[in-house]
């Protein structure tokens, strides 16, 4: 079996963090609420690029499930509109949404730690895998119900493709791969998942193994998102 795991393209929100980062602002001016964050102009052109490489997948059988969230599901469908799919097979799938930041929602890392330095402390103390911002969700919370959403995924000689975010993809390698803590975290501090990525794994019935990771070969023409940069962030994960 293969699973083949998309992130989303470039974001309204994406664009936002990186502007308040960049002159150390404490609040993300994002446009809406994260579950209604639409992509970018170039975020649209990232995501019709993925047309050839899930298109493929698709046209095969690959079952598709997408997070709820607007730019997850924009993404799928400039992709599917570029492959000349029909987006009638794709199932919408809440597990796949987000991590919820409680509190910390439209918060830089400069934000944190200048409105809530208690819980920034807290943070640092307890560490990013355990960490729950009140009102949102710790990693540990988020891979919990990854678990659940992987038994639904029924074996199959054809691909999965889940078109999600940034933090799900890296918690969904995590569990395929059997890594905890200190594994997870020493990954996701050298590795970042660029938008409009293609992540792949693939299993022989015993075991998973990581053949493709936040791939971008697919949009060379469309481009990546400059402000991409990997490490463990404070702030938002889009």
């Amino acid at each position: 079996m293969e699973l083949v795991l998309v992130r989303h393209g470039e974001s309204e929100g994406n664009v936002a963090a990186a502007a308040a980062e960049a002159v150390g602002a404490e609040v993300i001016e994002v446009p809406a609420r994260d579950a209604d964050v639409r992509l970018s102009e170039l975020g649209r052109r990232q995501s019709a690029a993925l047309g050839m490489p899930l298109g493929d997948r698709v046209a095969a059988g690959a079952g598709v499930r997408v997070s709820p969230y607007v730019r997850a599901v924009e993404t799928f469908d400039e992709a599917a509109s570029a492959a000349g799919l029909g987006l009638d097979g794709a199932v919408s799938d809440e597990r796949l949404r987000d991590r919820e930041l409680g509190i910390l929602d439209t918060l830089t890392s400069a934000g944190v730690e200048a409105r809530f330095p208690a819980e920034a402390a807290r943070r640092r103390w307890l560490g990013k895998y355990y960490y729950r911002p009140p009102g949102g969700e710790s990693w540990v919370d988020v891979r919990l119900r990854l678990r659940e959403a992987l038994r639904d995924i029924a074996p199959s000689e054809e691909p999965a493709v889940l078109v999600t975010h940034e933090a799900v993809i890296v918690l969904l390698v995590a569990q395929l791969l059997g890594w905890g803590e200190a594994e997870l975290l020493s990954f996701a501090r050298a590795h970042a998942v660029a938008n409009a990525s293609i992540t792949r794994l693939e299993s022989d019935g015993r075991a998973w193994r990581l053949t493709e990771f936040a791939g971008v070969r697919h949009l060379e023409a469309a481009g990546v998102t400059a402000t991409e940069h990997p490490g463990d962030r404070d702030a938002r994960i889009h």
